[in-house]
Protein backbone atom coordinates (compact mmCIF):
# COMPACT_ATOMS: atom_id res chain seq x y z
CA UNK A 1 0.00 0.00 0.00
CA UNK A 2 1.35 3.40 -0.99
CA UNK A 3 1.82 5.91 1.82
CA UNK A 4 2.05 9.68 1.70
CA UNK A 5 3.70 11.96 4.20
CA UNK A 6 2.13 15.35 4.80
CA UNK A 7 3.80 17.49 7.48
CA UNK A 8 4.90 14.38 9.35
CA UNK A 9 1.55 12.58 9.11
CA UNK A 10 1.57 9.28 7.24
CA UNK A 11 -1.58 8.76 5.20
CA UNK A 12 -2.59 5.55 3.46
CA UNK A 13 -4.03 5.50 -0.08
CA UNK A 14 -7.57 5.88 1.23
CA UNK A 15 -6.69 9.00 3.22
CA UNK A 16 -4.26 10.68 0.85
CA UNK A 17 -5.23 14.15 -0.42
CA UNK A 18 -5.90 14.21 -4.15
CA UNK A 19 -4.75 17.83 -4.30
CA UNK A 20 -1.71 19.52 -2.79
CA UNK A 21 -2.49 20.95 0.62
CA UNK A 22 -1.56 24.56 1.16
CA UNK A 23 -0.91 26.54 4.33
CA UNK A 24 -3.12 29.51 5.08
CA UNK A 25 -1.43 32.77 6.22
CA UNK A 26 -3.18 32.44 9.60
CA UNK A 27 -0.81 29.57 10.43
CA UNK A 28 2.09 32.04 10.42
CA UNK A 29 0.36 34.83 12.33
CA UNK A 30 2.22 35.84 15.49
CA UNK A 31 -0.87 37.65 16.76
CA UNK A 32 -3.04 34.57 16.30
CA UNK A 33 -0.54 32.39 18.14
CA UNK A 34 -0.28 34.84 21.03
CA UNK A 35 -4.07 35.01 21.20
CA UNK A 36 -4.18 31.21 21.28
CA UNK A 37 -1.64 31.03 24.12
CA UNK A 38 -3.40 33.65 26.25
CA UNK A 39 -6.85 32.19 25.54
CA UNK A 40 -5.77 28.61 26.22
CA UNK A 41 -4.16 29.57 29.54
CA UNK A 42 -7.40 31.23 30.61
CA UNK A 43 -9.34 28.17 29.47
CA UNK A 44 -7.04 25.80 31.35
CA UNK A 45 -7.43 27.92 34.48
CA UNK A 46 -11.21 27.54 34.19
CA UNK A 47 -10.69 23.80 33.64
CA UNK A 48 -8.67 23.56 36.86
CA UNK A 49 -11.48 25.23 38.81
CA UNK A 50 -14.33 23.07 37.47
CA UNK A 51 -12.49 19.79 36.93
CA UNK A 52 -13.33 18.11 40.26
CA UNK A 53 -17.11 18.79 40.27
CA UNK A 54 -17.42 17.81 36.60
CA UNK A 55 -15.41 14.63 37.12
CA UNK A 56 -17.54 13.64 40.11
CA UNK A 57 -20.77 14.35 38.22
CA UNK A 58 -19.65 12.22 35.25
CA UNK A 59 -18.72 9.25 37.43
CA UNK A 60 -21.91 9.41 39.50
CA UNK A 61 -24.06 9.61 36.37
CA UNK A 62 -22.33 6.92 34.32
CA UNK A 63 -19.51 4.50 35.23
CA UNK A 64 -16.45 4.79 33.03
CA UNK A 65 -13.62 7.14 32.12
CA UNK A 66 -13.77 10.88 32.84
CA UNK A 67 -12.33 11.79 29.46
CA UNK A 68 -13.17 10.69 25.92
CA UNK A 69 -10.19 10.57 23.55
CA UNK A 70 -10.44 10.64 19.77
CA UNK A 71 -8.06 10.97 16.84
CA UNK A 72 -8.60 13.97 14.56
CA UNK A 73 -6.96 15.58 11.53
CA UNK A 74 -5.43 19.04 11.78
CA UNK A 75 -3.37 21.46 9.69
CA UNK A 76 -2.19 19.82 6.45
CA UNK A 77 -3.53 16.45 7.52
CA UNK A 78 -1.46 16.07 10.70
CA UNK A 79 -3.11 13.63 13.11
CA UNK A 80 -3.53 14.50 16.75
CA UNK A 81 -5.71 13.44 19.66
CA UNK A 82 -8.34 15.53 21.36
CA UNK A 83 -9.77 14.92 24.80
CA UNK A 84 -13.21 15.93 25.98
CA UNK A 85 -15.10 15.35 29.16
CA UNK A 86 -17.06 12.17 28.42
CA UNK A 87 -20.67 13.02 27.59
CA UNK A 88 -21.82 9.61 26.32
CA UNK A 89 -22.07 6.08 27.66
CA UNK A 90 -18.77 4.12 27.53
CA UNK A 91 -20.00 1.94 24.64
CA UNK A 92 -20.99 4.94 22.48
CA UNK A 93 -18.65 4.14 19.57
CA UNK A 94 -19.95 0.58 19.31
CA UNK A 95 -23.56 1.79 19.31
CA UNK A 96 -23.09 4.53 16.70
CA UNK A 97 -24.22 2.34 13.78
CA UNK A 98 -27.61 1.91 15.49
CA UNK A 99 -28.28 5.66 15.73
CA UNK A 100 -29.96 7.48 12.81
CA UNK A 101 -27.87 10.25 11.29
CA UNK A 102 -29.89 13.46 10.99
CA UNK A 103 -27.11 15.25 9.10
CA UNK A 104 -26.34 15.21 5.40
CA UNK A 105 -22.87 14.33 4.17
CA UNK A 106 -19.65 13.58 6.02
CA UNK A 107 -20.74 14.46 9.56
CA UNK A 108 -22.86 12.71 12.16
CA UNK A 109 -25.54 14.48 14.21
CA UNK A 110 -28.56 13.34 16.16
CA UNK A 111 -30.17 15.92 18.42
CA UNK A 112 -31.77 13.27 20.66
CA UNK A 113 -28.87 10.82 20.61
CA UNK A 114 -29.75 8.25 23.31
CA UNK A 115 -26.06 7.59 23.97
CA UNK A 116 -25.67 10.99 25.62
CA UNK A 117 -25.89 10.88 29.41
CA UNK A 118 -27.87 13.30 31.58
CA UNK A 119 -24.71 15.07 32.71
CA UNK A 120 -23.42 14.87 29.15
CA UNK A 121 -26.37 16.86 27.83
CA UNK A 122 -25.59 19.65 30.29
CA UNK A 123 -21.89 19.57 29.42
CA UNK A 124 -22.63 19.77 25.72
CA UNK A 125 -25.20 22.53 26.04
CA UNK A 126 -22.76 24.65 28.03
CA UNK A 127 -19.71 23.50 25.98
CA UNK A 128 -17.97 22.52 29.23
CA UNK A 129 -17.16 19.14 27.66
CA UNK A 130 -14.69 20.89 25.33
CA UNK A 131 -12.59 22.58 28.03
CA UNK A 132 -9.78 19.94 27.87
CA UNK A 133 -9.15 20.95 24.23
CA UNK A 134 -7.54 24.16 25.45
CA UNK A 135 -4.49 21.95 25.96
CA UNK A 136 -4.49 21.19 22.22
CA UNK A 137 -4.57 24.94 21.60
CA UNK A 138 -1.70 25.62 24.01
CA UNK A 139 0.60 23.06 22.37
CA UNK A 140 -0.26 24.34 18.88
CA UNK A 141 -2.34 21.46 17.52
CA UNK A 142 -5.46 23.62 17.44
CA UNK A 143 -6.38 27.29 17.50
CA UNK A 144 -9.10 29.18 19.33
CA UNK A 145 -10.69 29.93 15.94
CA UNK A 146 -10.55 27.69 12.90
CA UNK A 147 -12.41 24.79 11.33
CA UNK A 148 -13.92 21.74 12.99
CA UNK A 149 -11.24 18.99 13.16
CA UNK A 150 -12.49 15.95 11.19
CA UNK A 151 -12.19 12.30 12.15
CA UNK A 152 -10.31 9.71 10.03
CA UNK A 153 -13.65 8.15 9.01
CA UNK A 154 -14.71 11.49 7.54
CA UNK A 155 -11.38 12.34 5.88
CA UNK A 156 -11.17 9.08 3.93
CA UNK A 157 -14.15 10.28 1.88
CA UNK A 158 -12.79 13.80 1.24
CA UNK A 159 -12.58 15.33 -2.21
CA UNK A 160 -10.30 18.19 -3.25
CA UNK A 161 -12.66 20.87 -1.96
CA UNK A 162 -12.98 19.24 1.42
CA UNK A 163 -9.21 19.00 1.88
CA UNK A 164 -9.03 22.80 1.70
CA UNK A 165 -10.56 22.84 5.19
CA UNK A 166 -7.20 21.59 6.47
CA UNK A 167 -5.27 24.60 5.17
CA UNK A 168 -5.84 26.20 8.59
CA UNK A 169 -5.47 24.90 12.12
CA UNK A 170 -8.68 23.38 13.48
CA UNK A 171 -10.40 25.56 16.05
CA UNK A 172 -12.45 25.34 19.21
CA UNK A 173 -14.89 27.67 17.49
CA UNK A 174 -15.44 29.03 14.01
CA UNK A 175 -17.93 30.17 11.42
CA UNK A 176 -20.10 27.07 11.84
CA UNK A 177 -20.43 27.47 15.60
CA UNK A 178 -21.51 31.13 15.42
CA UNK A 179 -23.76 30.69 12.39
CA UNK A 180 -26.20 28.24 13.96
CA UNK A 181 -24.40 24.96 14.59
CA UNK A 182 -27.51 23.06 15.61
CA UNK A 183 -29.47 24.20 12.57
CA UNK A 184 -26.74 23.58 9.96
CA UNK A 185 -26.69 19.84 9.28
CA UNK A 186 -25.40 19.79 5.69
CA UNK A 187 -21.68 19.06 5.51
CA UNK A 188 -21.25 21.00 2.27
CA UNK A 189 -22.69 24.08 3.98
CA UNK A 190 -20.17 23.61 6.79
CA UNK A 191 -17.38 23.46 4.20
CA UNK A 192 -18.72 26.69 2.68
CA UNK A 193 -18.46 28.37 6.08
CA UNK A 194 -14.95 27.01 6.69
CA UNK A 195 -13.74 28.32 3.33
CA UNK A 196 -15.46 31.65 3.98
CA UNK A 197 -13.47 31.94 7.18
CA UNK A 198 -10.26 31.37 5.25
CA UNK A 199 -11.15 34.03 2.68
CA UNK A 200 -12.12 36.59 5.33
CA UNK A 201 -9.47 35.87 7.92
CA UNK A 202 -7.54 38.61 9.62
CA UNK A 203 -6.55 39.05 13.30
CA UNK A 204 -9.56 41.26 14.02
CA UNK A 205 -11.92 38.71 12.47
CA UNK A 206 -10.72 36.09 14.97
CA UNK A 207 -11.63 38.48 17.80
CA UNK A 208 -15.05 39.03 16.23
CA UNK A 209 -15.74 35.27 16.10
CA UNK A 210 -14.54 34.82 19.69
CA UNK A 211 -16.93 37.58 20.84
CA UNK A 212 -19.79 35.98 18.90
CA UNK A 213 -18.94 32.61 20.45
CA UNK A 214 -19.16 34.07 23.96
CA UNK A 215 -22.58 35.50 23.08
CA UNK A 216 -23.74 32.10 21.81
CA UNK A 217 -22.47 30.35 24.95
CA UNK A 218 -24.20 32.77 27.28
CA UNK A 219 -27.45 32.44 25.33
CA UNK A 220 -27.21 28.63 25.67
CA UNK A 221 -26.44 28.74 29.36
CA UNK A 222 -29.27 31.14 30.09
CA UNK A 223 -31.61 28.35 28.95
CA UNK A 224 -29.56 25.43 30.33
CA UNK A 225 -31.84 25.02 33.35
Amino acid sequence: MTQYTVSGAVLSDSLAPSAQLGVHPSAYSTFKRLLDIVGSLVGLLILAVVFVPIAIAIRLDSPGAIFYEQERFGLQGCRFKIRKFRSMVPSADLLKSQIPNEAKGLIFKNEQDPRVTRVGRFLRKTSLDELPQFWNVLVGEMSLVGTRPPTPDEVKHYGDRHWQRLNVKPGLTGEWQVSGRSAIKDFERIVDLDLRYQSRWNPVYDLVIICKTVQVLFSRRSGAC
